[in-house]
């Protein structure tokens, strides 16, 4: 059984709003059903732990409990961290689960092939995450803002999310973190802090995470070609079709 859980606690403070950012209309609706229905699409996962602020917990339950849509959820609190909030949300995830996936709520342009490769690595490797790698050249500098070293950009990677474990695995990094007092910066950091080794799976540019007003407008430009294009396919499969029965029928005259 597998388990996502998707931490969506933040304030969204360079939203620039006065509310939660998952609740930002893109296209027809929020950020965080765009999010929960692409994995809804996802015929390995089972169900879902949504991790929102404690006084959104009700409202964001009654929301879920009317989409027919979405996987079985549990909406949760979260705390005043990323990693408190994912801490809440494995607390709820069920005793049959055996593997676990941490998306964030605000990547609604997330694909159901990443994530069956995320997935698929973590059956083989216990711990995989997906990523891309930097196309940009990075500098490393020091505190006068004085260029360091330039760093090999073909070893660097931008991380995403999911980020897939063996619950037992992230149960115990989870638990470790909490005795050292550490905090990572992504899930995959509590698992290094561990010793253990994590898998890079090749993530989609796409897959943005929503921060700021002009990541909306892009994230409303990628759902619309991604209408344009399932109208086209739905063209292509009607032509193709039409094409055919017009053979049947020429062929059958002929006979």
């Amino acid at each position: 059984m597998i388990t996502a859980i998707f931490p969506a606690a933040g304030k969204g403070r360079r939203m620039g709003t006065p509310f939660n950012k998952v609740f930002a209309s893109l296209s027809d609706k929020p950020v965080l059903l765009h999010t929960l229905l692409s994995f809804s699409r996802c015929a390995f996962i089972d169900d879902f732990v949504v991790v929102v602020a404690p006084q959104e917990v009700t409202m964001v339950s009654k929301l879920l409990n009317t989409i027919p849509e979405i996987k079985p959820c549990k909406v949760v609190a979260g705390g005043i961290e990323r990693q408190y909030s994912v801490y809440n949300g494995l607390m709820a995830v069920s005793k049959d689960s055996d593997m676990v996936l941490i998306h964030d709520a605000a990547r609604p342009l997330i694909s159901v092939k990443v994530i069956n490769a995320v997935i698929d690595e973590v059956k083989q490797s216990e711990a995989a995450v997906a990523a891309v790698p930097v196309t940009n050249t990075i500098k490393v500098i020091d505190e006068n803002n004085l260029v360091v070293r330039t760093p090999d950009r073909s070893n660097l990677w931008m991380m995403q999310t999911p980020q897939g474990f063996k619950k037992e695995l992230l149960l115990r990094a989870y638990e470790q973190a909490r005795q050292d007092n550490f905090l990572g910066t992504d899930d995959a950091s509590l698992i290094e802090h561990i010793g253990h080794p994590v898998k890079i799976v090749m993530g989609d540019y796409k897959n943005i995470k929503i921060t700021s007003p002009g990541d909306l407008v892009y994230a409303e430009a990628m759902l619309g070609k991604k209408a344009v294009d399932r109208v086209k396919a739905d063209l292509s499969i009607t032509v193709t079709n039409a094409v055919e029965l017009m053979k049947t029928k020429i062929l059958g005259k002929r006979l």
